[in-house]
């Protein structure tokens, strides 16, 4: 699997062209056309970060952020809906640590070191 095709997974039901994809992607320092590599931390957090500026860039639009009525279907509160998976995606962001930061010990957890000599 390559970048593209895992950004692509992350951002399952949105309708972006590729070469849109590609800008994402290099905005984070990313190639598409490079091996995703699942074991990589810092892989990973560069594509959640491009997922993240994709959804940003949804939720600066306006036209997106109006609620929608179709026959006996309702989409309301996309908005919120949005806000809160850009918070959840910024958490998890967070929260996966970098891959020349972390050891880990012989108990399996990982331990980040916070201050150095």
């Amino acid at each position: 699997m390559i970048n593209i095709d895992r950004l692509k997974m992350a951002t399952d039901g949105v309708q972006i062209e590729d070469a849109n994809l590609i800008i994402y992607l290099e905005e984070n320092s990313l190639v598409s056309t490079e091996d995703y590599v699942p074991t990589s931390n810092i892989n990973k957090k560069q594509i959640y970060k491009t997922a993240l500026g994709i959804l940003e860039d949804i939720a600066n639009s306006p036209s997106t952020m109006k609620n929608f009525k179709s026959d006996d279907i309702s989409i309301s509160n996309f908005a919120e809906n949005l806000q809160s998976r850009i918070g959840q995606l910024e958490k998890k962001i967070r929260q996966i640590p970098n891959d020349d930061a972390v050891i880990q010990n012989d108990s399996g957890s990982n331990f980040t070191y916070m201050f150095t000599k």
